[in-house]
């Protein structure tokens, strides 16, 4: 790894960064069209009301690379977990161990955060990134579908009447 790099955790003034590493992840994941997010709503969500926290790798001062991570809650452990929503670094600075650096960090934060676990996604034809995964000893779980509602049918889904048949 890189003698200059180091990681921070991201401040307001960090949010154009965050919305543009969140952006080039879209396109490399080819789903661009689906980011929505704007710099106010991601300083509103992370910073004001706190849902979100990140990470900022940066080589000699220069942002190359962050994860954006949340608390969950683990009812079978019966505490907070921690979950990666996006990992990402630059292309031109693959392969330098900054992935693995900030993945590490997020772990030294679950563990003296006290969590139980760290976990997240990844899209199936992603290989590269699995077996990145995998040589750290990051397992995929078996038996689990992850299901969502986004957009229309969650609007719709909210305005059901809550009466039981």
């Amino acid at each position: 790894m890189e003698q200059g790099f180091q990681i921070r955790l991201a401040g307001r003034e960090d949010v154009h960064t965050i919305l543009e590493f969140v952006k080039e992840l879209a396109d490399y994941e080819h789903m661009l069209e689906e980011v929505v997010a704007t710099e106010a709503l991601m300083e509103e969500w992370i910073f004001d009301k706190q849902k979100a926290e990140v990470l900022i790798g940066e080589e000699n001062e220069v942002p190359v690379g962050f994860a954006l991570f949340f608390h969950n809650f683990s009812t079978f452990l019966g505490r907070s977990g921690i979950y990666l929503e996006d990992l990402f670094v630059k292309p031109e600075y693959r392969g330098k161990g900054y992935g693995k650096a900030l993945l590490q960090e997020l772990a030294h934060l679950t563990v003296a955060r006290g969590c139980g676990r760290l976990e997240w996604c990844c899209l199936d034809w992603n290989q590269p990134s699995i077996e990145f995964y995998k040589s750290l000893g990051a397992v995929p779980l078996e038996d689990w579908t992850i299901y969502r509602m986004t957009g229309e049918t969650l609007d719709a889904f909210s305005k059901k009447s809550n009466t039981v048949s």
